[in-house]
């Protein structure tokens, strides 16, 4: 959160709902029960105990009238200015691209798809030949996010393509059509490879929270035939050569159980961001949930994988990452677990955690080819 609020030049509550939709907290959503979870004795404000530890010492400049609390008008407003400044802004969402890089957009992965279900790809400048590509998967709780948005641009600048997607949020449709949109997004990404100089034959995935989920689950369904579904090209499959989940749910059944009463969501709820994703309350949706989990699908044939979570994640427990990790390990799968001592719910963003990411990729995607 801290690095966030350094590279944004806006107001102090824009800037602190940015923060907000980071961690995932209440005031991100524009969903009156999540504002109810906060508060915690029905007043209809928020007061400074009652917000989440790591944002407390932004309660002055959000409290806008100074009376000690937060009510639910001056948090709409706070989002209501947020959402003008994107509209009149669109670009400043959008990281900064290497010179040079050819940028697709808006290019729709199913025909006559909705506005959703589209993926932007960047090709680096002056490619020649076919190069591997990595595929971004937004995060959001499955019902906010945008590809506009993605840690993964700088890899244009080691030899990658690079994608990022949309796909259907839980507002509009709940599992499995997400997953359906992502194995869509990468089979129409491989029939279109020759136009994109991608190597059909190296693909990586790599997303943050709801998309960790995602892509973990894309890695460990190859072949789930019963997850692919029936969008897109067909003729292709979407297997994935490697796959970076940070911090993603693996098994939503155990997600309260494993944080102990502790963090700011309790996953079993009806108002969850996982029962909006499931239909339902996740332990009245155990069917739902296994189909939902990537520990669900692993096998020895999974590709490599990378998982990064932090052990003070208050959001997804670290525990979600820790039994994947045993699954894929038992399975005799290539996995690496690394636990960021002290790390919150991401960004994890740093040089170091990009250069670790990037030397993952170039092992299993570059490494046999130079």
């Amino acid at each position: 959160m801290n690095t966030l609020c350094r590279s944004l030049s806006v107001t102090a509550c824009l800037l602190l709902v940015n923060a907000f939709q980071l961690t995932g907290t209440a005031l991100a959503q524009p969903d009156a029960n999540l504002f109810d979870r906060v508060d915690r004795n029905k007043d209809g404000k928020l007061t400074r105990e009652e917000l989440p530890e790591q944002i407390r010492r932004f309660f002055d400049q959000m409290d806008l009238d100074k009376n000690g609390s937060i009510s639910r008008e001056e948090d709409a407003k706070i989002r209501q200015r947020l959402q003008q400044r994107r509209n009149q802004n669109p670009a400043q969402q959008q990281p900064r691209l290497p010179e040079g890089t050819v940028a697709h957009r808006n290019i729709p992965y199913v025909e006559n798809g909705g506005p959703r279900q589209q993926l932007d790809v960047y090709v680096p400048a002056k490619a020649e030949g076919k190069l591997p590509l990595v595929v971004w998967i937004h995060g959001g709780g499955w019902q906010n996010g945008s590809k506009e948005r993605t840690q993964a641009l700088y890899l244009l600048e080691h030899g990658y393509v690079v994608a990022s997607i949309n796909y259907r949020l839980t507002d509009v449709a709940s599992f499995p059509a997400q997953i359906h949109d992502c194995k869509a997004a990468i089979r129409f990404l491989k029939q279109q490879a020759d136009q994109y100089h991608i190597d059909a034959s190296r693909v990586g995935v790599w997303g943050s929270s709801a998309g960790g989920h995602l892509v973990a689950l894309v890695g460990t369904s190859g072949d789930a035939a019963e997850l692919e579904g029936e969008l897109g090209p067909l003729d292709q499959n979407s297997l994935v050569q490697a796959v970076c989940d940070y911090y993603g749910p693996t098994d939503f059944t155990q997600m309260d159980a494993q944080a102990k009463g502790k963090g700011s969501i309790r996953h079993d709820n009806p108002n969850s961001p996982e029962a909006k994703l499931l239909g339902g309350p996740v332990q009245e949706k155990k069917d739902v949930a296994k189909a939902a989990s990537p520990i669900t699908y692993v096998t020895k044939n999974d590709p490599p994988f990378l998982i990064v979570h932090g052990d003070e994640d208050p959001l997804v427990p670290v525990g979600q990452s820790e039994i994947l990790q045993q699954k894929l390990v038992e399975a005799g799968v290539d996995s690496t677990l690394h636990v960021v001592k002290g790390g919150k719910h991401g960004p994890f963003n740093s040089p170091e955690q990009h250069e670790a990411v990037r030397k993952f990729f170039d092992r299993v995607l570059k490494a046999e080819r130079e």
